[in-house]
């Protein structure tokens, strides 16, 4: 919306420099500046949808309407970044593959990221949190890796720990092929 906006000439009476009404009135200030709010608010409650609507259907600037909703938005965000967080901190393996595994700790922390960029998760924390997550058959393998003098990078340890999964199938009797399969026919369907 706010590209929209400024993209339209109306940002600067949404949240630029001229939120508040000229106080004198040179050469139809005062008129310019209130088409502008009107075309602005216009905008914005046609943009929004009703539950939206009743929020910022009373208010004089487009100004105070842009707040509204950046609060009610942040309130949201605020939220549905606590359910990410916690997911994260108790995600686990379980029944999922390695590849399928890291997706969904790098979905959770690129969420997180995207909804509070000063949250965002890097490699070395993300690599710690798919740690405390893996299954036990993989601890002393991870164990191993980490006394190495050069640890891998996380697309590195990714595959290492993915060639490991293919090996515990391999010593399992499991055919490696059809799990394969499987995996990629699940991954396609979702």
């Amino acid at each position: 919306m706010s590209s929209y906006l400024q993209g339209s000439d109306l940002w600067e009476v949404v949240n630029g420099e001229s939120t508040v009404e000229p106080r004198i009135d040179t050469n139809g200030a005062i008129h310019k500046w209130r088409v502008k709010v009107g075309r602005a608010m216009f905008l914005l409650k046609t943009t929004v949808g009703d539950e939206l609507l009743e929020h910022i259907r009373d208010l004089a600037t487009p100004k105070l309407a842009w707040d509204a909703l950046a609060a009610l938005f942040s309130k949201k965000n605020d939220a549905k970044l606590q359910l990410l967080e916690n997911e994260l901190i108790s995600v686990s393996q379980k029944e999922l593959s390695i590849s399928q595994y890291f997706h969904k700790v790098k979905t959770l922390c690129r969420e997180i990221g995207d909804l509070d960029p000063q949250a965002r998760i890097g490699d070395a924390r993300l690599k710690r949190i798919v740690i405390h997550g893996l299954k036990t058959e993989f601890r002393s393998y991870v164990a191993a890796i980490q006394g190495w003098p050069n640890q891998p990078t996380l697309v590195e340890f990714e595959n290492l720990l993915a060639a490991q999964e293919s090996l515990i199938r391999q010593m399992a009797g499991v055919d490696v092929s059809e799990s394969v399969k499987k995996e990629e026919t699940t991954m396609y369907a979702n």
